[in-house]
């Protein structure tokens, strides 16, 4: 993809087909969401419209992952970034990540995943990774109402490391396809009474199966993506590096963008 601003070409990689968005993504339900709107902001859709006027770059917001260890976050992840479930996996030892790259109303945009540990004994090494959110991500397994009790425990600490309002808040639960279609009622009647209480969308996924695992990160990228546009087009955005969820610039002759990677530590503080 080439695009002209200010007289200089900017190169851009092309987008999978099923990561473009063109439409606005619904919420899960009406009793527990951001948003009820189902269309862009006027502002990002002209914005959007009329992109020979701006700087052509690449945004990308910071989404972090936090939840009781064996909620599935890394299995939510990798549904929806590497389309597999894998049973029998190893807990999260510090921090992962992945990128994902989308194109929202012909718009290049991208989310940087931290996928955090559940574990006690790293909790000091993932809260150091919850600074400059976009998006916190709560996970808990539906089946287990324990994890639905602490994810105000979890969001709290999330939130110490990022300014109130600045973040989008989504509570996730996992692996309904363990639970009868009357347990998994009973469950998502509680999860929305705690989603609004923290302010946050309440979503219901299966990782095993993939059920509403993709519509959750369309959301997710939307809501994330305007928010961006209306920051930066109100002149509060600031231009950072990765990992803090701003502005990534492809320069001439350039198309690359950071790897997906691991960081991992072993030891805590």
């Amino acid at each position: 993809m080439q695009e002209m601003a200010n007289g200089k070409m900017h190169f851009s990689a092309p987008v999978s087909k099923d990561r473009i968005i063109s439409k606005f993504p619904k919420w899960y339900t009406p009793q527990a969401c951001l948003q009820m709107k189902d269309h862009w902001h006027t502002r990002v859709k002209t914005a959007c419209q009329d992109r020979t006027t701006r700087n052509v770059g690449m945004k990308m917001s910071k989404v972090v992952v936090v939840g009781d260890l064996y909620v599935g976050k890394t299995c939510l992840i990798n549904r929806f970034c590497k389309d597999m479930f894998d049973r029998d996996y190893k807990a999260t030892i510090g921090v992962d990540f992945e990128i994902e790259r989308f194109e929202l109303s012909g718009v290049p945009y991208s989310l940087q995943i931290w996928d955090t540990a559940g574990q006690e004994k790293f909790k000091c090494i993932a809260s150091t990774y919850y600074r400059g959110a976009q998006v916190i991500i709560i996970v808990f397994d539906l089946a287990d109402i324990r994890t639905l009790e602490h994810t105000r425990q979890w969001l709290q600490e999330a939130m110490r490391e990022n300014d109130p309002g600045s973040c989008f808040i989504f509570l996730v639960g996992t692996k309904r396809d363990l639970l009868s279609s009357a347990e998994c009622h009973r469950t998502e009647r509680d999860a929305v009474k705690m989603a609004s209480e923290m302010q946050a969308e309440f979503w219901s996924v299966s990782s095993k199966t993939g059920e509403n695992v993709r519509e959750f990160f369309f959301r997710v990228a939307a809501l994330a993506f305007e928010g961006s546009m209306l920051r930066d087009l109100e002149g509060t955005d600031t231009h950072s590096h990765i990992g803090a969820g701003d502005l990534i610039r492809i320069d001439q002759g350039t198309a690359e963008e950071p790897k997906a990677k691991s960081v991992k530590k072993l030891s805590c503080c």
